[in-house]
């Protein structure tokens, strides 16, 4: 059964209640939003921006669905850049109360099969903060390996803050 569909417009009210009632929960991975991020019309603004760039070719906004059909977190593949690179980024979250039973697992499994089979990529790279070890696993048991260290890579939590980097290429996909 799929756990994850492409974002749509509807799904603005339904995002903001998660992200909401999950603000404490994902801060300390985030960047700081503003309080409009966390209201259906602010996702409906994300929304609308992300199918955009789906529309371009450029990212796969996708939603993280629980066996009941209820969003409860976000995967998306951006960056996408054909030609010799064939590459992408893939970033995801899952509700507190989702966390630790699969959903994450799933969802890039899930993502990483379209990325490499509908898409015709090569390469997906994720990067998760030093202490994100759940996050970490989760890349490692999809067939993703560590890379490197991006120092002072993102601005999370109000901070610059070091990135573990890793990668998978098709060749090397438990899905090919």
């Amino acid at each position: 059964m799929k756990i994850t569909r492409l974002l749509d417009a509807g799904d603005a009210p339904a995002l903001a209640d998660v992200l909401r009632a999950n603000r404490e929960f994902l801060a300390p991975w985030e960047p700081i939003r503003s309080e409009d991020y966390f209201t259906a019309d602010g996702q409906h603004a994300v929304i609308e921006a992300d199918l955009q760039q789906y529309e371009q070719g450029t990212k796969l906004p996708h939603v993280i669905l629980d066996d009941s059909g209820r969003v409860i977190g976000r995967i998306t593949l951006s960056g996408i850049v054909r030609g010799p690179f064939q590459s992408c980024a893939m970033g995801y979250w899952v509700s507190g109360s989702h966390n630790g039973r699969g959903f994450a697992t799933r969802a890039v499994r899930e993502i990483v099969r379209v990325a490499f089979e509908d898409l015709g990529l090569h390469r997906v790279q994720a990067e998760t903060l030093l202490h994100n070890v759940r996050s970490q696993r989760v890349l490692e048991r999809n067939g993703f390996v560590r890379f490197g260290m991006a120092p002072e890579y993102l601005h999370i939590a109000g901070r610059w803050q070091d990135h573990a980097m890793f990668q998978v290429v098709k060749s090397s996909s438990p899905t090919s």
